[in-house]
């Protein structure tokens, strides 16, 4: 068995009982689908975020993909975005028949080089989608602007950035849709899949009610256009919103761990040694992952597990546009640069907010051992 302990275990132990009420709730309401804990759930999920409107969806990926169809958009279309995401962004832009169109990353955080963005907008742009990546959120401004500018929709991929904020404003709230997920890892996990859409507007909210419900607002007609079978669970929705009263709890639990972090290793960090993350100026990192740097990740990572039976992940090792299966959209070896070299030099440490002060000190000296061995 591994060191490294996956967080939703642990979270079960403290929270089992919650959780088993949270079932037992649903299954003796007699309403499985669509019902009191999805409308309720809605409700403080958009309070929360201080909007208007959240649709619960079936997973984060076709919340993004239904935050882009609400707004319009589809086939013939372009959406910006990054490379430097899970895939499952880039399926979702796919899978509405609009074309991803990819800018580079910023070395220091991660994030969307939203310098890049404006060259990249042709005739065909209908859309912006920043990704707020591994807990903080991308600079909103230069994109708002950009937006408004050419009258593009703005869709925010909140999928690992559930409470971060941005100069005091939380992600979701910032574009016309924003797509999240409530896969079992994310900060704000439930116990299987399910995803949300937020919004402002009233026409965005419509149309994605109708989406994930096949396209009808009333059973077995279909208003409009064909939609989707795009339901959030009844159970999932149920223990989500017990989960929403614990979410800031969450936060707290992994900040402490950051903290830890960059105090035990602050040492082996400068030129050529490891690159702890960094938080933008005007952001609050929620940190959903806390991704780490060095130029020898992969011996790092291999002697980790051979000699100390740690076992740490790669967030993310392949960069979408260099994946066989988006190979027709054309981006050569070298086009994106700083994307490129980050995806043969980040790796992850554990990180939930129950992590134990043990198993993060095991992590830290381990890792200090071979750094400083290497």
């Amino acid at each position: 068995m591994t060191t490294y302990v996956w967080g939703y275990l642990p979270e079960y132990r403290d929270e089992r009982k919650d959780i088993l009420d949270a079932v037992d709730t649903v299954f003796s309401s007699g309403a499985l689908v669509l019902g009191a804990s999805v409308s309720g759930f809605e409700s403080e999920f958009a309070d929360y975020h201080g909007v208007r409107h959240c649709t619960g969806v079936d997973n984060g990926t076709n919340a993004v993909k239904l935050a882009l169809e609400a707004l319009g958009i589809g086939p013939g279309d372009e959406v910006i975005t990054v490379s430097n995401t899970a895939a499952p962004t880039v399926v979702a832009i796919h899978g509405t028949g609009a074309t991803p169109v990819f800018v580079d990353i910023r070395a220091e955080d991660f994030l969307m080089d939203t310098d890049q963005v404006a060259a990249a907008i042709t005739p065909r742009t209908k859309a912006l989608l920043p990704v707020h990546l591994y807990g903080q959120c991308v600079d909103m401004a230069p994109l708002e602007a950009l937006a408004a500018e050419h009258g593009l929709a703005l869709v925010e991929d909140c999928a690992q950035a559930h409470g971060a904020r941005h100069h005091g404003r939380i992600a979701g709230s910032m574009g016309d849709t924003a797509a999240f997920s409530f896969y079992p890892t994310k900060v704000l996990g439930a116990y299987g899949d399910g995803g949300a859409v937020v919004t402002n507007s009233d026409e965005a909210d419509a149309a994605l009610r109708r989406l994930r419900y096949y396209g009808m607002e009333k059973r077995y007609y279909v208003v409009q256009t064909p939609g989707h079978n795009s339901r959030l669970d009844e159970v999932q929705a149920e223990i989500l919103r017990r989960k929403l009263t614990r979410l800031d709890d969450y936060i707290a639990g992994r900040r402490a761990v950051a903290r830890r972090y960059e105090e035990g290793l602050a040492d082996l960090t400068g030129p050529g040694g490891l690159q702890l993350p960094a938080t933008t100026p005007g952001n609050e990192h929620v940190y959903y992952v806390y991704v780490v740097r060095h130029p020898q990740r992969d011996r790092i990572i291999e002697r980790l597990k051979s000699e100390y039976d740690i076992s740490l992940n790669i967030s993310y090792p392949w960069p979408v546009h260099t994946m066989a299966g988006f190979e027709h959209l054309g981006y050569a070896k070298g086009s994106l640069p700083v994307t490129e070299a980050l995806a043969d030099e980040i790796f992850s440490l554990p990180m939930y907010p129950s992590l134990p002060l043990d198993l993060q000190n095991t992590v830290m000296g381990a890792l200090r051992d071979v750094l400083t061995t290497l």
